[in-house]
């Protein structure tokens, strides 16, 4: 069995991953890092976003980003946080699940533990029918590997607080509030389990 010597997480995602719009600079990646920190001194974050990226980019960069960064004496591991990007982009539902599919098979025959944070809502109603069918297929995809996946979408739609955040900025990326709720929703839907350490709340 390999020893290991840290955890190194890379993020793979759009301008959510990187923190857009959070006046603290954070976002939901720097939020979940600070819960995580005390219970696992020894993971790193290396969180690389892409304004506007679609799945068929985060299938083409995801592998040499990550090896960059990965370590033959770590754990390495690998959280993928699709956006809307492939709405923007006009692909089909069916391309997009076999984008986020082909990632994931590649993780794992690489032997690389993989994480999926879904696409969140916007204001717009009809880009929200849309959003709401992507992370649904995204969902489908991460549950047919057994993938632990994080549905930001469903509980933060008709969020009063999420939609009040997205209200101040530009409709798209919210603020400390909003990020402050997705990071609630990774932190409680199996990231503790995922990382192997104790989960707080428990």
């Amino acid at each position: 069995m390999r020893q290991t010597t840290d955890t190194r997480i890379v993020v793979i995602g759009d301008e959510l991953a990187a923190g857009a719009g959070d006046a603290r600079a954070l976002g939901w990646v720097g939020r979940v890092a600070a819960k995580t920190a005390p219970l696992g001194p020894h993971v790193q974050f290396f969180g690389l976003g892409i304004p506007g990226e679609d799945s068929v980019g985060m299938a083409g960069r995801w592998q040499s980003e990550a090896l960059r960064r990965f370590s033959k004496t770590s754990d390495n591991r690998l959280v993928l946080a699709p956006g809307r990007g492939d709405i923007t982009s006009g692909l089909s539902l069916a391309r997009s699940r076999l984008n986020l599919a082909n990632i994931l098979d590649e993780a794992l025959s690489a032997e690389v533990s993989t994480f999926v944070v879904g696409p969140p809502p916007v204001l717009d109603a009809d880009t929200n029918r849309r959003v709401g069918e992507l992370a649904s297929g995204f969902a489908d995809v991460a549950s047919r590997r057994s993938v632990a996946y994080v549905d930001t979408f469903t509980p933060l739609v008709a969020h009063e607080q999420w939609r009040s955040d997205l209200a101040g900025t530009d409709g798209h990326c919210p603020g400390q509030a909003g990020y402050g709720l997705m990071a609630w929703l990774v932190l409680h839907r199996g990231w503790y389990s995922w990382l192997s350490l104790p989960d707080p709340a428990a």
